[in-house]
């Protein structure tokens, strides 16, 4: 088994397939806004690619969830210093009406900021918030700094008309990077980082700023979605499933490269190296394209269609943190002493990956339905240094995606898939004898 690990990975490092799946993801297809046009055009694309690739049992599972389609959009400076602003609204948000919005706004350098404001504190003013967010190599300056993303709800509840918030990013380049937000019933817009700051240098003039607003966009409570999937079968054990994947829609002002093309990418081409081994492994590798996890609700319908096969998962996980190397491993809990962690430890660590001592817990937003129900997860955490420059806004698109770097996380991905979906490892097992 080892060897075999060690083969998969060295093989992966000089692999295209992860490239090529990613290329003609963001090149034939584009973005792909849940509930649009072009998400049919990639549900079509998945199967189409993974029947090319060889995978099994390839089908569509649809579902209804929410879908939130941009429209027309503008922001402005209409006194005391006319300017336009970049702007891109958030999924969720209001129309403003006919003709736009115009309102003088509250601004507040943080979010805790806003919440100090009493009830109508912000009546007829659109708030705006300019708290930064702090650059890191793994999620926590994201996780720290997104919920300002949904303050319009307490902006509206203090009286506000409008929303504006810095963008949740850490490029200093004029590009807004949007994203999901709570429905507030006002429009909601991001900000670029330098027309937050210019903000900020206008209102500490002392005289009172207005902007107008004009964004358009249309909103479904249920709209068709589909999640896409293919098989690679076990020799032995087909009804026992290791699930991987990543998710096949996007925002829309880029072309959804690093979110999360790059994700469909490498668990694609990771199952796609196992499969082509002389000897398929003995468990089933599953590969899903999840196809609502920017709107939510991708994970929570693959979990409900398949809550009865749970017992049969073996372990699951997400890639969805960009194509930046991988460098550090989270494995279910109790299992770094098992022969099967073990050799996929052997094949990471000249990778220069970190085997943590700390249990997965996480997995990835469109595995959290199964980890609920009680299917192990396994997280592979990403250098996300240079990702949330790029993150919703304009600049994914491909030639952010270093194809080195895209192929060191193919490799760690099928290192561990062969290990566990060749292997005996009951992660429920490892997990109850570790505490």
């Amino acid at each position: 088994m080892a060897a075999t690990a060690v083969a998969l990975r060295d093989k992966a490092l000089v692999d295209t397939t992860a490239w090529d799946v990613t290329e003609s993801l963001t090149t034939e297809i584009g973005a792909r806004p849940q509930g649009s046009p072009a998400m049919d055009r990639a549900r079509d694309w998945g199967v189409a690619k993974l029947k090319a690739l060889g995978f099994e049992n390839v089908h569509v599972e649809t579902f209804e969830t929410e879908s939130w389609l941009r429209g027309a959009e503008a922001a402005e400076v209409t006194a005391p210093f006319p300017q336009k602003l970049q702007i891109l609204g958030l999924g969720r948000s209001a129309a403003t009406p006919v003709g736009g919005l115009e309102a003088e706004i509250a601004l507040f350098r943080s979010y805790d900021e806003l919440l100090a404001q009493p009830p109508g504190a912000l009546k007829g003013k659109i708030a705006v918030v300019t708290e930064p967010m702090r650059r890191t190599q793994d999620i926590r300056g994201y996780a720290g700094a997104v919920r300002t993303r949904s303050g319009g709800v307490e902006a509206a509840k203090r009286g506000a008309v409008g929303y504006l918030v810095r963008s949740i990013s850490t490029d200093d380049t004029r590009l807004p990077h949007g994203g999901g937000a709570a429905i507030s019933g006002i429009p909601m817009a991001a900000l670029s980082p330098p027309d937050a700051e210019l903000l900020e240098r206008m209102v500490a003039r002392g005289k009172p700023v207005r902007i107008k607003l004009s964004m358009a966009s249309t909103y479904r409570t249920k709209a068709p979605a589909y999640n896409v999937v293919g098989e690679i079968k076990g020799r032995e054990r087909p009804d026992e499933v290791v699930v991987i994947g990543g998710h096949l829609d996007s925002w829309d002002a880029g072309t959804g490269a690093v979110d999360d093309a790059a994700g469909i990418g490498v668990t694609t081409a990771a199952a796609k190296l196992i499969s082509d081994l002389p000897q398929r492994p003995r468990r089933t590798i599953r590969v899903v394209m999840w196809g609502a996890e920017e709107q939510g609700g991708s994970g929570a319908a693959y979990a409900d269609a398949h809550k009865d096969e749970v017992p049969n998962l073996i372990v699951a996980g997400e890639s969805d943190l960009g194509a930046g190397e991988i460098f550090n491993a989270k494995l279910p809990a109790g299992s770094l002493t098992h022969p099967a962690m073990k050799a996929f430890a052997a094949a990471a660590v000249p990778l220069r990956v970190i085997i943590s001592r700390e249990p997965a817990v996480d997995g990835g937003a469109d595995v959290a339905g199964l980890r609920r129900l009680g299917t192990p997860v396994v997280e592979f955490q990403q250098d996300a240094t240079r990702y949330f420059d790029l993150h919703h806004s304009a600049d994914d698109t491909l030639d952010k995606v270093d194809p080195k770097e895209l192929a060191q996380n193919v490799a760690v991905w099928a290192a561990f898939v062969y290990t566990v979906a060749d292997s005996d490892i009951d992660f429920r097992k490892t997990a109850s004898a570790s505490q």
